[in-house]
């Protein structure tokens, strides 16, 4: 029995890195690139037509970063693997990238056939991480608190770029007063009082990195 093969997409807004990918994926009688996108906007606005299995994201791009793409998509089309595409190990990317949804990390400068690694793996069910980011995060040891959900971290991310509560409630489309209750288990589970910490946070620990957003 045929299997369909896996269904790209490569989001990236350097021209020669999302030719490099493509040509090496099109090689595999396996791989379909069915897309090759330039900035996060478009994955957002075409990812139910072009439905893919797949997204190849870089982590920085122009308008709409990486994480705040990852979380829209996987909204939009929840059986999506993101794999991140970043020049960037440290340890605060890899894990806000992996908290965000993201189903693997690679780094750009791994060799093109380990993507088509990354691909089967995640494609399997399984979490990624190429060997270089391996290596960062293994001696990474997170904050021994209780740990935010995704909501939290989503509000947490709106917090920290200077949104009202009015603002964020109008974005995630919920009341005002779920918006608050919300902002105080953030503020209990990471032990700060201050709108002023929970920013300071959001930029020690990446929650920014890769959102576009520029503090």
């Amino acid at each position: 029995m045929t299997h369909a093969p896996t269904r790209v997409v490569i989001v990236d807004d350097h021209p020669m890195v999302t030719e490099g990918i493509q040509s090496i994926l099109e090689s595999y009688e396996d791989i379909e690139v069915i897309a090759a996108l330039a900035d996060g906007h478009a994955i957002i606005d075409q990812i139910r037509d072009l439905a893919p299995d797949v997204v190849l994201l870089d982590l920085n791009m122009p308008g709409i970063g990486g994480l705040s793409t990852t979380e829209i998509l996987l909204e939009r089309r929840p059986g999506t693997r993101i794999l991140i595409l970043s020049m960037h190990d440290s340890p605060e990317y890899i894990t806000s990238a992996l908290s965000h949804g993201a189903s693997g990390y690679v780094l750009k400068d791994v060799p093109v056939d380990e993507i088509k690694h990354a691909i089967d793996a995640v494609m399997a069910g399984q979490r990624y991480l190429c060997t270089g980011a391996q290596g960062s995060l293994a001696p990474f040891v997170a904050p021994d608190r209780e740990q935010l959900t995704n909501r939290e971290q989503t509000i947490l991310l709106l917090l920290a770029q200077g949104k009202s509560n009015k603002e964020v409630a109008g974005a995630l489309d919920i009341s005002v007063r779920t918006v608050e209750t919300h902002r105080k288990n953030i503020k209990r589970k990471l032990g700060i009082s201050s709108t002023a910490g929970l920013t300071r946070y959001a930029l020690e620990h990446g929650v920014l990195q890769g959102t576009g957003v520029r503090m």
